[in-house]
């Protein structure tokens, strides 16, 4: 059943902050691989101008996904979770996450498509930091496959 197209342009209330942690960071950037020494070391980061070590581009992954979890889990909309796959992610950085970042996601529906059976949902996540300061649009689009034909 495809889902309702007069979600387009909901949006949903602003996450509790995270807390942006060096350790994190560090924890991240290991984990898919990247050595760049501003990741990890508070000198490198300063070296560039940042106030403190940054994160990877992707870092945000985490907290924009999580606050789509708002949309996926409203009842309302009755998106099938257990047929939903990742279908893209883009991100649009204003400024670098760094440690010490308090961040908050406020998500919004942006289209709602059907094709061949299957729901589109693109959802963006806006992040700012506890100031207001935008720091990054997230676009997460999600895509529940049709169900299978008995």
């Amino acid at each position: 059943m495809a889902l309702d197209q007069s979600f387009v342009g909901r949006t949903y209330p602003p996450t509790a902050p995270y807390e942006v942690g060096r350790e994190k960071i560090r924890e991240f950037a290991e984990a898919i691989g990247d050595a760049n020494p501003a990741y990890v070391d508070q000198e490198a980061a300063k070296a560039l101008g940042h106030p403190d070590v940054i994160a990877p581009p992707t870092f945000v992954f985490a907290i924009t996904f999580q606050a789509a979890g708002q949309v996926v889990e409203d009842p309302q909309l009755g998106l099938d979770y257990s047929r939903v796959v990742h279908g893209d992610q883009k991100f649009v950085y204003t400024r670098p996450v760094r440690a010490g970042d308090r961040l908050s996601v406020t998500t919004t529906i942006e289209a709602i498509k059907s094709l061949a059976g299957n729901d589109i949902l693109d959802i963006r996540g806006e992040v700012h930091d506890e100031t207001g300061e935008q720091v990054v649009t997230a676009w997460t689009k999600l895509v529940s496959r049709a169900p299978e034909e008995a």
